[in-house]
């Protein structure tokens, strides 16, 4: 499958693996390049600029194909070292850097100066139309149905991907929902050049984490995530468990009153908790509805392999078979 986003990443699948908290390993990402998509580092995980330059070295030891780097820019009191990881980015030979969070402006004439090509995240039109005028290379749109932050605007991906490709010229994928051939379909048929999954990669069996995560998505329906942290405007889609129902309590009787401070518990430093150490209810961790179209746990060969057989077929069979 030729589209911009494959032309402009030099991949062979339309397909990107996004930047997650304590699953975007070197293991994961190079899993994903090998299978013809592209792979993300998180970069933030490796907590130094260090550490993400040994595990941009340790993909390059998995894969030959391109792989990334994410990059989230987040307001902190005492914020990364934001130049170091760029600066390891660089030295680490990466071409590719999804950014997130707060407008990547300042950063990105370092990143494009160095040939590196930057996919940034938004939630809402608007957004992405500053990505754009600010002079990203591509976008990633990211659907309220999303794990993570699916920012405050809840636009599902049905609405917010025909707005994007109505009102954007650079290219874009869906992110958010995507789970399967049917995903990657109906993302090109709404505009988009490719997808972008989450959570349904985290559910392979090369995803670096505790295997009671994997089951824990499996077993979820499309009903079993909730949105936290929204009476802070810093909204996030988590699978629920004993913890986040405690969170959601504490808002419920805090109310509008509520700060950080009140939920830090449900939600400070419990990755490694959940992802390493399989503690499923140590607190909040972000999941999308697609939990719900999770049937298995493939490799993440066989999950690409599938995706891109299976929307050959419903191209060249189903969709045609519908015209007169």
């Amino acid at each position: 499958m030729k589209t911009r986003i494959t032309e402009l990443f030099g991949i062979e699948h339309p397909i990107i693996q996004g930047g997650m908290h304590y699953v975007g390993f070197a293991e994961l990402a190079a899993a994903v390049s090998n299978a013809g998509g592209l792979g993300i580092i998180t970069g933030l995980t490796q907590k130094t600029p260090e550490n993400l330059a040994r595990e941009i070295a340790r993909c390059r030891e998995m894969t030959d194909k391109p792989f990334g780097v994410n990059l989230t820019f987040l307001p902190a009191v005492e914020p990364p070292d934001y130049p170091g990881f760029v600066d390891a980015i660089i030295d680490g030979g990466i071409k590719i850097v999804e950014t997130a969070g707060n407008n990547p402006a300042q950063w990105l004439p370092k990143l494009q100066d160095n040939g590196i090509k930057v996919i940034h995240k938004c939630t809402t039109v608007r957004h992405a139309l500053k990505g754009q005028s600010i002079g990203v290379d591509a976008l990633s749109i990211d659907g309220f149905e999303c794990g993570g932050h699916p920012g405050e605007d809840d636009i599902p991906n049905m609405i917010l991907l025909p707005r994007a490709a109505d009102e954007l010229e650079i290219p874009f994928v869906a992110s958010g929902g995507m789970a399967d051939a049917r995903s990657l379909v109906a993302a090109l048929a709404m505009g988009a050049e490719g997808m972008n999954m989450g959570t349904r990669f985290i559910a392979t069996k090369e995803a670096p984490v505790h295997e009671n995560v994997k089951q824990a998505i499996l077993a979820a329906s499309e009903n079993d995530t909730r949105l936290v942290m929204r009476p802070l405007r810093n909204t996030e889609r988590v699978l629920t468990n004993v913890a986040v129902e405690r969170l959601l309590e504490k808002e419920r009787a805090i109310g509008a009153g509520i700060k950080f401070e009140d939920i830090a518990a449900e939600v400070a430093g419990v990755y490694p908790r959940v992802m390493l150490d399989g503690d499923m209810d140590a607190g909040a961790w972000s999941c999308g509805m697609v939990a719900g179209l999770v049937y298995d746990i493939p490799s993440v060969k066989e999950l690409v392999d599938r995706i891109m057989r299976e929307a050959d077929e419903l191209i060249r069979g189903r969709l045609a078979g519908v015209l007169n």
